[in-house]
């Protein structure tokens, strides 16, 4: 018997910023796509698993940026993994947040001339792959996490993010 998805991973989306409502009209479903796509491409356990994502703006992130990073600027996604992983009393395991920038998001869609929701998923998938402990600090972490981010991209119909896109004219 096979459970339902929305018994297999909870995506809890918080839209803190109304530029998402025409920058991405389905981005909740997005969101919820992008992260089981995350989450299927490494293999990882999502049944009770939940991921909360924030889709904020770009004075937000800077706020996060700053005070997390120390960088003062804004920036396309940061991940907040749970520091107590999967030790909660109940059958729900947080995983943390993933907070994505509309402005900066939105830049780098039109810049790379790709497709802004086609962006959004790979933030959330990029987040998830943080949550689940994948970084990308040395060059052969950042291949690895590349690959999955591709491969989890691909299964929701999207290109490969890291190919060469032509320069606009």
């Amino acid at each position: 018997m096979s459970l339902p998805l929305a018994n297999l991973l909870s995506v809890v989306v918080d839209l803190q910023c109304s530029a998402w409502n025409e920058l991405v009209p389905d981005a909740q479903e997005r969101c919820h796509s992008a992260a089981m796509a995350a989450f299927d491409t490494v293999g990882a356990l999502s049944v009770g698993a939940e991921v909360s994502v924030v889709l904020a703006n770009d004075a937000f992130i800077r706020s996060l940026n700053k005070s997390w990073r120390q960088q003062d600027k804004p920036t396309n996604v940061l991940a907040f993994p749970c520091e107590e992983l999967g030790h909660s009393s109940d059958a729900m395991r947080l995983l943390g947040d993933i907070v994505i920038a509309s402005g900066v998001v939105e830049r780098e869609a039109l810049d790379e001339d790709k497709d802004v929701g086609h962006h959004l998923a790979h933030m959330v998938v990029h987040g998830t792959l943080h949550l689940l402990g994948y970084d990308h600090i040395a060059d052969d972490e950042a291949t690895r996490m590349e690959a999955f981010e591709t491969k989890a991209l691909a299964v929701l119909g999207i290109d490969d993010p890291y190919a060469t896109h032509p320069a606009k004219g």
